[in-house]
């Protein structure tokens, strides 16, 4: 292997929200308008229809004009990576038919949820939703939320399809991550804020972020940080980015809800969320808007500049 494994999507990924009208319709002017402000201030790469974008109240229609509009408006300035996820292997490859149709770049697979299925049909179900399509696939490991983790050893043989080139790390396994990174040419994306620098530190490719909807530069100054030796400059940034990742990824809230409570501050696209989730709370709301604009104003590497 390479020192650092090849970063097919790029290096900084934004996990999007969905934005929404007051009523609750989908806001595709918004999610454009979105879309442009997090590529111009430092994405790489926007992961729509993810955890962070409500995927699960969101339709498969809305979810294809949604990749439509967004891989339209970013063009070749960025990745679009479309989330594919249901606990019915059929419907994920009708998904992921329609996401390839719409023009995204590549998938994000999610494991299937509530059947906890053996890790033979977690294996087969990948499987078959990377057959299904031309695109290149993450895997996307969230037991957390899915119930059933992708072990391992079922990372190691799923690395030999041609189309899964990565995985969406949301495991808090770092051993589990560190030996697929060094088994295989599978592109780690850390999945959870946290652990940005530490993954990318063992040759993780980048992140797909939630914190990056409010504070879009910022990964990309860990990452051109540490890749100029500067890592102390990396770990900084960092560090300086910790009070606002606990507040909106640690607080008891989905960060769908914190993301949209402070980029409905800032003025920016985001509108309210479905339910079952509810608004975060003027509270709450107050401490998350603190914690950005701790992180915004605090020191980073000085060669790159801070971004907000």
């Amino acid at each position: 292997m390479t020192s650092r494994t090849a970063a097919p999507f790029g290096r900084a990924l934004c996990a999007m929200i969905t934005p929404f009208t007051a009523d609750g319709a989908l806001d595709l002017d918004g999610a454009c308008r979105l879309a442009d402000h997090l590529v111009s201030r430092g994405c790489d790469g926007l992961v729509l229809s993810g955890t962070t974008g409500e995927s699960p109240t969101v339709s498969d229609a809305e979810k294809a004009a949604l990749v439509r509009a967004v891989a339209d408006t970013v063009g070749d300035r960025a990745t679009v990576v479309a989330g594919v996820g249901s606990n019915d292997t059929r419907h994920a490859v009708e998904q992921a038919r329609g996401a390839e149709k719409a023009g995204a770049d590549g998938l994000l697979v999610l494991t299937p949820s509530y059947s906890l299925p053996p890790q033979d049909a977690v294996e087969a179900h990948f499987r078959t939703v990377a057959d299904s399509s031309g695109l290149p696939v993450l895997l996307y490991d969230i037991p957390g939320r899915t119930g059933t983790r992708i072990a391992t050893e079922t990372v190691l043989r799923l690395a030999d399809h041609p189309r899964v080139v990565g995985v969406k790390d949301c495991a808090y396994d770092m051993l589990g991550s560190q030996k697929v990174i060094s088994r295989t040419e599978l592109a780690y994306y850390a999945g959870c804020d946290e652990f940005n620098l530490a993954l990318y530190a063992v040759g993780g490719a980048g992140c797909v972020s939630t914190v990056a909807n409010v504070l879009p530069g910022r990964p990309r100054e860990i990452f051109d940080a540490f890749d100029a030796g500067d890592t102390e400059g990396a770990r900084r940034a960092q560090l300086a980015a910790t009070p606002l990742i606990e507040a909106m990824m640690a607080s008891g809230l989905p960060g769908a809800v914190t993301a949209k409570a402070v980029l409905g501050a800032l003025g920016l696209p985001s509108g309210p969320v479905r339910a079952p989730l509810l608004p975060a709370g003027r509270g709450a709301t107050d401490g998350l808007l603190a914690a950005y604009e701790a992180a915004r104003g605090a020191a980073v590497p000085a060669a790159v500049p801070a971004t907000g």
